[in-house]
């Protein structure tokens, strides 16, 4: 079993760290006043160290410079698979009539533009979205809606609207009616999931390659003192949750091991 979005999400996080020193820290005051200014003190350097940007960016790095978008022409590729998380489920409510995008909308508009420069691509867009409230009172996927924004053709894409993991994307997907996952497929995901999800998917039997998009890291060395506490948040949590989940993956042989 695995652990819940939101509590992988917490467990990575780093500031769940520091809360948890201070808490400790407090708690210890009372009988342990040397011990307990030692833990605060740590809880201070450990924000001091999560700012400190070249080091997850490091770690980011090295996930997303593991695989190269494909050389050349697109046309053996029958299609593309597309994983979902490029939209704000907390906003996909509003009665808006869009659908809106997160920092990682290049999983959408990037195949948009692919499916344009080659006309034989299909689409499958795997991974259910929240609903989009229009104006009217109806209600639409929000992937749908953003695609249709983009001009897609509906007749070219294809949803499939009840995973919610990547081991879930790659399973259901296959089961999709009229998709031979032994054909050659492009996977599109955000470069630092793609590891996990090439593996995943190439271990549920998929003939997919590589097009990663959303690089989060810079594509040199991060200047040694850069400090942003924002960005190194971000980075530490996307990129622990990452390895996490790869290694949980691993061990439950939904993926073969990072590489």
């Amino acid at each position: 079993m695995f652990a819940s979005p939101n509590i992988l999400a917490l467990l990575t996080q780093p500031l769940t760290w520091v809360g948890v020193l201070v808490f400790v820290g407090f708690l210890l005051i009372p009988r342990r006043p040397v011990m307990a200014r030692r833990v605060l003190l740590a809880s201070v350097a450990l924000v001091f160290l999560i700012g400190w940007v070249p080091v997850p960016d490091a770690l980011l790095r090295s996930l997303e410079d593991r695989y190269n978008r494909p050389e050349g022409t697109l046309e053996p590729y029958v299609g593309i698979v597309v994983l979902g998380g490029a939209l704000h489920a907390s906003q996909s409510g509003r009665t808006t009539g869009t659908g809106p995008l997160s920092n990682v909308n290049e999983r959408l508009t990037v195949p948009a533009a692919l499916l344009r420069q080659y006309p034989h691509l299909r689409l499958l867009f795997a991974g259910g979205e929240e609903l989009v409230t229009q104006p009217d009172g109806s209600k639409v996927s929000s992937a749908k809606l953003i695609f249709t924004k983009l001009g897609v053709d509906p007749q070219r894409v294809t949803y499939e609207e009840l995973s919610r993991n990547t081991y879930e994307n790659a399973t259901l997907s296959a089961a999709v009616p009229g998709v031979d996952r032994r054909k050659p497929w492009l996977l599109v995901t955000s470069a630092r999931h793609m590891p996990r999800s090439l593996t995943t998917f190439r271990t549920a039997g998929w003939n997919v390659t590589p097009y990663p998009v959303d690089y989060l890291s810079s594509e040199y060395e991060t200047d040694w003192a850069e400090y942003s506490l924002a960005g190194g948040v971000l980075h530490w949590q996307v990129a622990l949750r990452e390895y996490v989940s790869g290694m949980a993956y691993f061990l439950t042989g939904r993926a073969s091991p990072l590489r």
